[in-house]
């Protein structure tokens, strides 16, 4: 007997259930699944897993948390999707959100659908190789201009007035990651705990309250293919109401970090931190005298981040490849951000 048109492929990747998301995806959206559907992980990503899920016909995006070591707060699909619904309007270009599924027996978790978002993330020297190094430059510049449109969007003109709670954003925004950071942890590691009560002792003034990223870098960021454009700021999962100089502490924080932590490279043609400063300070009216501090948060917050990663790595509830060197560049990030401090 012939296989049915409803059939289903026999394996999908862990967290995932494409049966169930079908019969889900028929009920919800506008363009429902014509077939079986198929699904990969899209690689890069070292927290919420994202999924290129298609039918033959449509492709999609599917979000959900990480299948274990879910911390409080974190990897909160739903807060992505409500900001990126808001921010469609506006200047920073974001994925359609077509479906936001807070029934985790769908797939074993919440989930946001968004529509496919065609485009080149610079994740490191093999996708930057095609490019010239004028190219490259212009998706520097665009990454700081996009980050500037971002922290010029009204919250209350989109919506996100009640995002998040910008009184005392950098203490509880500190109080967070510390939490987080305890609730990580593998090892002692006395120089983050150092790092910790040094940023707790001279937390700056916030200036001014905008929705803020959370985690802006390169490769939150998807270009046209050409790098002419930003087609779209992907991984929202850690944005609120908040200080916009923690955007750009940590964006520094990559920037400076990326050849020896990251492994993406000093390619020819890439903003160095100062030009990134300098070009973020020529479109904004804030004083970065302080954001030596900014970024030394922005690596305490890497270090927690890649704890985080090396925990659920070590338990064995990652999904995809390159995670099981991630616990290596903790204790790099705490002396860089030591030296910053001078700690």
């Amino acid at each position: 007997m012939a296989a049915t048109q409803n059939s289903e492929p026999p394996q999908a990747p862990p967290g995932i259930d494409l049966v169930r998301l079908r019969r889900y995806l028929s009920a919800v959206l506008d363009r429902a699944p014509i077939g079986p559907l198929h699904a990969e992980v899209i690689p890069g990503g070292r927290s919420n897993v994202t999924y290129r899920v298609g039918d033959g016909r449509s492709v999609w995006v599917v979000r959900r948390p990480p299948l274990g070591g879910v911390l409080a707060t974190a990897h909160d699909v739903g807060r992505e999707a409500r900001v990126m619904a808001a921010l469609a309007d506006t200047d920073v270009p974001v994925p359609p959100v077509l479906d936001l599924c807070e029934d985790s027996s769908v797939i074993g978790a919440p989930f946001v659908v968004m529509g496919y978002v065609d485009g080149v993330v610079l994740r490191g020297p093999e996708q930057m190789a095609p490019y010239a190094p004028p190219q490259l430059r212009r998706a520097g510049e665009l990454l700081v201009t996009t980050l500037l449109a971002l922290h010029a969007v009204d919250p209350n003109a989109v919506g996100l007035e009640r995002f998040g709670r910008p009184t005392g954003f950098l203490e509880r925004n500190l109080r967070r990651w510390s939490t987080q950071w305890e609730a990580s942890r593998t090892r002692d590691l006395p120089t983050v705990d150092r790092i910790a009560a040094t940023l707790a002792a001279d937390i700056p003034q916030t200036q001014r309250v905008v929705v803020v990223h959370g985690d802006y870098r390169l490769d939150n960021v998807m270009f046209s293919r050409d790098l002419s454009e930003v087609a779209a700021v992907v991984d929202w999962e850690l944005s609120t109401l908040g200080d916009p100089l923690s955007d750009l502490g940590l964006l520094l924080t990559y920037i400076e970090v990326s050849e020896q932590v990251l492994g993406t490279g000093t390619a020819e043609g890439l903003m160095t931190a100062e030009e990134t400063l300098a070009a973020y300070a020529a479109g904004s009216t804030l004083d970065l005298d302080r954001i030596a501090w900014y970024t030394a948060f922005g690596v305490f917050k890497l270090a927690v981040i890649l704890e985080g990663v090396h925990a659920r790595y070590v338990a064995g509830a990652t999904v995809g490849e390159g995670f099981q060197t991630m616990g290596e560049y903790v204790p790099v990030l705490a002396e860089r951000a030591a030296a910053l401090l001078e700690v």
